[in-house]
């Protein structure tokens, strides 16, 4: 087996495909496609599929047999017969109409996420698997069903039963989420990273780091569970810090949990500790948001070796350089994906302060400041007693106090605060990078955001309903496995097919079902495929697995 590429002499686009040679009939050697890899338009494209082919090619030959659900469950006998191909001297006679429906599954979500989750070694997260079965089985059912409907445990175990023809038990779920203790965690990481370095051919050089914020459905705190800044502005309960590493694609690397109080500048350190532990590098860039630019943190990367790219807060500056920040005129005009003017200055220490300008980024500042203080004038309109409107807010920053004990809009911190429109900056050590490609590479930092909207969103890695400290990061464990295959699918997927949402791969996927029916004189049960939307089907062939609508005999129970 081998990756092909196939061009045309009159179109710049190529096919990547995974042949293999076999001999025909009378003997003479023969080419066939095992899977169409995709279509690229440039030489990105064509590298990026390329890799793909090769992890394909890989996960094949790797598999003495393709992947088959466990056989004590009628619905999943069904699942494993539909990887298998019709055979034609097999009729299939029946009479219908002694045939009624004895159960619909949904099987989509099983089979191309399924088959994901045994290539990235996901099943031998758990110490001993081979004598932890019934564990192994219930890790991955429940991360599949965190993928196709994300509720509670006790949801998802009714869930699976009723749609997807899983029968689990739900002492036997918190058994499992007991044995994902920290050496599990950690085989977890190293699959999430190996899964990454897999896919380029180059090392792992640039990794992006950013935090949130999970709540709780408790208002009881404890060691792990504490009250802290909220990013979803719920104060009054109970949180963790969430720490994760991405690569500039999007694909999880690992993550890190930390009590609810814990400033996420704090958690720097111990996420380099992790990537030196575990990552066997020679160089590594580090992108973050402006929470972790302190003093102390830049000390800490320099010292570590690493270098940087991380957001400024241009407002904390020494006046000397706020200064020079707003000296328009010193800016050079060089249009880009998000500025239209430049400008560096030395921040001491051998560190660049790259500074750009944007005018679009200027009117959305305007806007929103304009829209604040409206809100704010009606406020004020209604109740000028001082107490009301001094409890922190952006908006405070904007007001002074009159004579008269009242409150009003100071028009000079408004004119101040609209110098600062469209105006932001990176501070880097990175010697030989442009300006520009500083700040292109900041900006790459939207995939961790998406990774954290996807968790929380399409996951519902929060509220969180577990109470004890070893659950929740049981809880947080199998979210991460969820993000780890969705996000891996949505990659392979945007290659080969175009770009598709995790909404919408799940919900497509979701498309794909089973009738089983059950004959009502004869010890035989049949299966009827439904008709999948047309983007299953990409979803399937880009997954390497068959999708028939033929109707078939299961194997008897």
């Amino acid at each position: 087996m081998f990756v092909r590429i196939k061009s045309s002499p009159n179109s710049p686009r190529k096919a990547v495909q995974l042949v293999e040679s076999f001999r025909n009939a009378q003997g003479q050697v023969r080419q066939r496609i095992v899977r169409h890899i995709g279509i690229a338009k440039d030489a990105q494209e064509l590298s990026q599929l390329q890799e793909v082919a090769e992890v394909a090619k890989a996960s094949l030959a790797n598999q003495a047999q393709p992947y088959l659900f466990h056989p004590e469950e009628i619905a999943e006998l069904a699942v494993a017969a539909r990887q298998r191909p019709p055979d034609p001297d097999e009729p299939l006679r029946v009479d219908l109409k002694q045939l009624e429906e004895d159960q619909r599954i949904l099987v989509g979500v099983h089979e191309v996420c399924g088959a994901l989750y045994e290539e990235l070694g996901l099943g031998a997260v758990l110490r001993n698997p081979a004598r932890k079965k019934a564990s192994v089985r219930n890790l991955r059912h429940i991360v599949l069903a965190r993928l196709a409907n994300p509720q509670s445990k006790r949801f998802s175990v009714d869930d699976l039963a009723r749609r997807f023809g899983v029968e689990l038990s739900l002492p036997g779920v918190y058994r499992m989420m007991d044995q994902l203790d920290e050496e599990a965690v950690a085989r977890l990481k190293n699959r999430a990273r190996n899964a990454a370095e897999k896919l380029f051919k180059e090392r792992i050089r640039v990794v992006f780091y950013d935090c949130t914020t999970l709540y709780f459905e408790s208002f009881t705190p404890d060691d792990l569970k504490q009250n802290g800044y909220s990013k979803d502005l719920k104060f009054s309960q109970p949180q963790v810090l969430l720490a994760l590493l991405v690569t500039p694609e999007g694909l999880p690397l690992g993550y890190e949990v930390f009590p609810g109080a814990t400033f996420e500048g704090h958690t720097l350190k111990l996420a380099l500790e992790q990537i030196r532990r575990q990552w066997a590098v020679e160089e590594i860039v580090v992108v973050a948001d402006s929470a972790m630019l302190g003093q102390a943190n830049l000390a800490l990367l320099e010292s570590s070796g690493y270098r940087y790219v991380v957001a400024a807060r241009l407002k904390n500056l020494p006046d000397e350089l706020k200064a020079h920040v707003l000296e328009r005129d010193q800016y050079q005009n060089c249009a880009g994906e998000s500025h239209d003017a430049l400008r560096e200055l030395d921040y001491g220490q051998g560190r660049r302060l790259v500074l750009s300008y944007s005018k679009q980024r200027a009117r959305k500042d305007a806007h929103e400041r304009q829209d604040a203080l409206r809100r704010l004038t009606k406020r004020l309109a209604k109740s000028r007693n001082p107490t009301a409107h001094l409890k922190g807010g952006g908006t405070a920053k904007f007001l002074r106090l009159e004579g008269t004990g009242t409150l009003a809009v100071d028009e000079a911190r408004v004119a101040e605060a609209a110098r600062w429109d469209g105006l932001r900056g990176v501070v880097s050590n990175l010697p030989d990078q442009s300006p520009a490609d500083l700040l292109s590479q900041y900006h790459g930092l939207w995939k961790i955001e998406e990774c954290f909207r996807v968790s929380k969103t399409d996951l519902r890695i929060r509220p969180i309903f577990h109470w004890t400290p070893k659950r929740v990061r049981a809880h947080l464990a199998i979210c991460f496995m969820a993000l780890l295959l969705i996000r891996h699918l949505e990659y392979r997927l945007r290659l080969q097919i175009g770009p598709l949402s995790p909404a919408a791969i799940i919900r497509h996927l979701l498309t794909v079902q089973v009738s089983i029916l059950r004959h009502r004189s004869q010890p035989h049960r049949y299966a009827l495929p439904s008709n999948p939307s047309r983007e299953a089907e990409q979803i399937y062939r880009a997954s390497g697995l068959r999708l028939s609508r033929t109707p078939y005999r299961l194997p008897r129970v």
